[in-house]
């Protein structure tokens, strides 16, 4: 790897001993300097002086991007500020509009970047809700379908999450309470997927833990009453009949008119049993005192 800094020296130490060298002698002619370039190539160095452009006219410029949808052009130029003037008011304003231009751009990572960033060096700046706002956006618009990976909705979750909790007087906390409830329901989602596959292959006791995290989680999504339904399946497969009776007692507390019920019912009565609610199930202390709203009806 070439060392630009041993160059450096030995050029400074060259060009030294050549104008000490030429103060006796005379320079013998007129390439005697390039002559030291290291670098034998018919093209030479030219130096050249670049004027700087003031911040403002930099912020500008991005801006000037941004409105023809240039938005990689202006995240490049809005990250410029940061470089070229850290420690002022335009870097801030730079990194703030950088994740904005990325996020714009659909550069996702590059906008988790920026706004991570921004979070990280000004906290308690007038953007930094929005700063987070961009952070969890940019999370939340890469969450798969249910079948995959949820890593990104889980991100997006805890952030906006931690949005509405740090900045409660926000304009973005209600499309982030509601933001919130979707990514709960792709979580449970999830679950209720992973619980579906092993309950058709017999793995009642792995089916039961899938919808159990359902049940204790994310009580008010809408996959809530299928899981009800599915534990009664999978707990009277299990011969766990007091389980299977209270889930279905649960789910017919809460939503008498569901199919699930209806399903879970004549589960039980092919069995001779009936929905029966166990008060010191786990089923049921999760569900006590709480007011089950689903999100999606």
């Amino acid at each position: 790897m070439f060392d630009i800094t041993a160059w450096k020296r030995g050029a400074t130490l060259a060009l030294r001993a050549a104008l000490i060298a030429g103060a006796g002698a005379g320079l013998a002619g007129c390439d005697t300097l390039s002559s030291l370039n290291p670098f034998d190539t018919a093209e030479k160095y030219e130096m050249k002086i670049v004027a700087d452009v003031p911040a403002e006219k930099v912020y500008d410029q991005g801006l000037g991007r941004m409105k023809n949808s240039d938005h990689e052009g202006a995240a490049k130029r809005f990250a410029d500020l940061s470089k070229n003037y850290p420690y002022s008011e335009w870097a801030r304003k730079g990194l703030i509009m950088e994740a904005y231009a990325n996020y714009e751009g659909q550069k996702w990572d590059d906008a988790i970047t920026a706004s991570k960033s921004y979070i990280s060096k000004y906290p308690n700046t007038k953007d930094a809700a929005y700063a987070q706002y961009l952070y969890a956006m940019s999370n939340y618009n890469q969450i798969p379908d249910t079948s995959r990976d949820q890593e990104r909705a889980e991100k997006a979750l805890v952030a906006l999450t931690e949005l509405v909790q740090r900045y409660p007087q926000s304009e973005y906390v209600s499309d982030a309470r509601y933001r919130i409830q979707v990514a709960r329901d792709q979580l449970a989602g999830n679950q209720m997927e992973v619980g579906r596959y092993y309950l058709e292959r017999r793995n009642y006791t792995a089916a039961i833990n899938r919808f159990r995290d359902v049940v204790a989680k994310y009580q008010t999504t809408r996959h809530i009453e299928e899981a009800l339904e599915r534990l009664t399946e999978a707990y009277m497969a299990l011969g766990l009949t007091g389980e299977a009776q209270t889930a279905a007692a649960v789910l017919g507390h809460n939503f008498p008119d569901s199919q699930w019920y209806k399903d879970s019912y004549a589960l039980l009565r092919s069995g001779g049993l009936e929905p029966r609610e166990d008060s010191g199930s786990w089923i049921s202390r999760s569900f006590k005192g709480l007011k089950v709203a689903v999100v999606g009806e």
